[in-house]
């Protein structure tokens, strides 16, 4: 008797998904609990396991296809044996990246990891040719991304990506065997970002204001003591948890930008769960460092750690990003030198961090060099004023301009 697969439920929030790929083939060999299929919601990517071990007898649904919960996409006949020969074509609805026989270590990579697979098979790569730096060998998703790398050095510019705009002027010819255009379905997280920032724009008195910190005292700071940090902790020492704690002491001084707005009424929070915006192969997400105000430093730079890397890998839940009542998002890691963050709902504020760069300032009427980064404040005009605001960015600043204050909690 078959066994069905389900998409299984995600969330009271959620109620569809998108098949994004299928890790087995129809006819292929499964195990109890082993990755079947991987699925696409508008916040997260999950993996389905096999209900039970046996055949993938069939495949109901292909990539791309909307499913919703609970809806049967497959079944497995736990009494048949795999097929000697392979699925036709019209049967097989994804790709899937055949078992590399070895690395160039000699060890063997029969199983790779699913968004691993993905990765190698969208790009295009043979797993055979990519040395895996994983244990006994095994190909990680960083060495994929250095293939992807060295790929991408070694590939005629001409050739390696369409520009999004081609100048009438450019011969056909010289841009070889490139479409015109390439036209791609947004995904379904695509789709939720690009709704909740236009619904964040039209629903808040969106406002944004700015200052400038230095940034000094905090980088000597750091570079003091990070050796002994990572050696005490097992962590290193960034600026996230420095902005964090900054963040909290400003927060409680103006509450009104650690509250929100439930339809007539303003809800103010004594509890500080702050989201630190994270970018992913899916997008930017923003999980939550739940009651960050009472962790240590350390504890603080583990959790953020802990978050960022599950969103990278694509393993980050639901309930991990849901609530928060203030956001940090830190452009500067791209390289941004300005930017006005847009709001996330129901939150009334979000600070946008920046690149960090020496700059010709004046202290003490002296023109000195200084490593400068601007602060942005973005916040809802309807609960926050702009003293509220300025006074908010006054008091991160004074605290990472003379980081013993947030030691002493003054």
């Amino acid at each position: 008797m078959s066994i069905e697969i389900k998409v299984p439920e995600m969330g009271e929030s959620i109620t569809e998904a998108t098949i994004a790929n299928w890790v087995k083939k129809e006819g292929e060999r499964v195990e109890q609990d082993e990755v079947l299929v991987e699925l696409e919601t508008d916040k997260v990517t999950m993996e389905v396991p096999a209900p039970s071990a046996g055949v993938l007898q069939k495949i109901n649904k292909k990539p791309g296809d909307t499913v919703k919960i609970k809806e049967v996409i497959g079944l497995i006949d736990p009494a048949a044996t795999a097929s000697s020969t392979p699925p036709s074509s019209s049967s097989q609805p994804a790709k899937t990246t055949p078992a590399p026989t070895s690395s160039n270590t000699g060890t063997t990579n029969e199983t790779l990891p699913p968004a691993v697979r993905k990765l190698i098979d969208d790009n295009g790569l043979n797993p055979a040719s990519i040395s895996g730096s994983g244990k006994n060998g095994q190909i990680t998703k960083e060495d994929v991304l250095n293939a992807i790398a060295n790929k991408s050095s070694s590939t005629p510019a001409a050739v390696a990506a369409p520009a999004k705009e081609i100048p009438k002027a450019v011969p056909a010819a010289s841009r070889g065997n490139l479409p015109r255009e390439n036209v791609v379905p947004m995904t379904k997280l695509r789709q939720t970002i690009a709704n909740r920032l236009v619904n964040a724009q039209h629903n808040a008195a969106h406002l944004t204001t700015f200052n400038e910190v230095d940034m000094s005292a905090v980088m000597d700071l750091r570079n003091k003591y990070k050796d002994k940090f990572k050696d005490a902790h097992n962590i290193g020492l960034g600026f996230m948890s420095f902005f964090t704690k900054a963040v909290i002491g400003a927060l409680k001084t103006i509450p009104a930008i650690n509250a929100e707005i439930r339809g007539t009424d303003t809800v103010y929070k004594n509890y500080y769960d702050i989201g630190v915006a994270v970018g992913g192969p899916k997008g930017l997400v923003v999980p939550i460092v739940r009651d960050a105000d009472l962790l240590s430093f350390a504890q603080i730079e583990s959790e953020i750690a802990r978050l960022a890397n599950k969103v990278k890998d694509g393993k980050i839940e639901l309930s991990e990003m849901e609530g928060g009542t203030f956001t940090i998002s830190n452009g500067g890691i791209y390289g941004s030198m300005m930017s006005t963050p847009i709001l996330n709902p129901p939150q009334s504020g979000i600070l946008g961090l920046h690149n960090i760069v020496k700059r010709a300032v004046v202290v003490n009427d002296q023109i000195v060099i200084r490593p400068m980064m601007y602060l942005a404040l973005s916040y809802d005009h309807r609960i926050v004023d702009g003293k509220e605001a300025v006074t908010f960015l006054v008091k991160v600043k004074e605290a990472i301009e003379d980081p013993t204050r947030l030691l002493l909690e003054v």
